[in-house]
């Protein structure tokens, strides 16, 4: 069964890292993806730019669509990026998201894949 892991962030935390630091933090990351291949659990993984690059299309009816700079609901943390991981169970899932680096500067929502068929 697979999982998305989607990390949520605090980019001002993140932002106040040292290049040593962010360095240290992507080189942990890419170890942590290479772990879960090793083990089996790893799909796929995707860092994302900051959220002041994000833009948002919304359907306003009748075919027309607003899009607006960045998030559309203020927050303290941001999604930040996400593990796609293969795992037997929720419980698996969530032990395999503990160990996600950048997890320290926020959290983790590990969501069950819905498996369309057709």
């Amino acid at each position: 069964m697979k999982f998305m892991c989607m990390v949520y962030l605090s980019e001002a935390e993140l932002f106040k890292l040292t290049p040593e630091e962010l360095k240290k933090l992507d080189v942990d990351s890419v170890a942590h993806d290479k772990s879960l291949a090793v083990s089996g659990h790893y799909v796929t993984s995707q860092a994302l730019q900051s959220v002041k690059t994000a833009r948002c299309v919304r359907h306003q009816g009748k075919g027309e669509y607003l899009v607006t700079d960045g998030p559309f609901v203020e927050t303290k943390e941001q999604f930040g990026g996400f593990i796609l991981v293969e795992a037997k169970d929720q419980d698996e899932a969530l032990a395999l998201c503990m160990k996600i680096p950048v997890a320290r500067f926020g959290g983790v929502e590990v969501r069950p894949i819905y498996e369309m068929q057709g």
